[in-house]
């Protein structure tokens, strides 16, 4: 059990990354730095489950004091920060960035065809 306290504090950093940003292309950050970088950003109940699973992650090198951490919560606020996290992943990203894109482009000639309209209705054709 003590075995798998990293890989879930890192699963949490990387998703916490790949959301919130925060950590330069080809980096990677642990738990706790980026609870102290984007920490802000998740809600306050998430951010006491992030504290817990970080405070696990350092004792995890430690197996006497490992053995302390209660890994129902650990494994409860692993799925918690994992499923508020995910969900906006690079796909939801790009889509997003997409429908903002294209958001814009709508705008902008919906703004175009308002002003050729008023220039027509000013020279009398409509």
């Amino acid at each position: 059990m003590i075995d798998t306290i990293r890989p879930m504090a890192d699963e949490v950093a990387s998703l916490m990354a790949a959301r919130f940003g925060g950590v330069r292309r080809g980096h990677t950050a642990d738990l706790a730095q980026m609870l102290k970088r984007r920490g802000g950003a998740l809600p306050r109940k998430l951010r006491r489950e992030a504290m817990l699973l970080a405070h696990a992650d350092s004792l995890a090198g430690h197996p006497k004091l490992a053995r302390q951490v209660d890994f129902q919560k650990l494994d409860h606020a692993h799925r918690a920060l994992t499923a508020y996290l995910r969900p906006l992943g690079q796909a939801g990203r790009i889509g997003g960035g997409v429908l903002s894109v294209a958001a814009s482009v709508i705008f902008g000639l919906m703004i175009l065809g308002a002003f050729a309209l008023w220039i027509m209705t000013m020279r009398g054709l409509v």
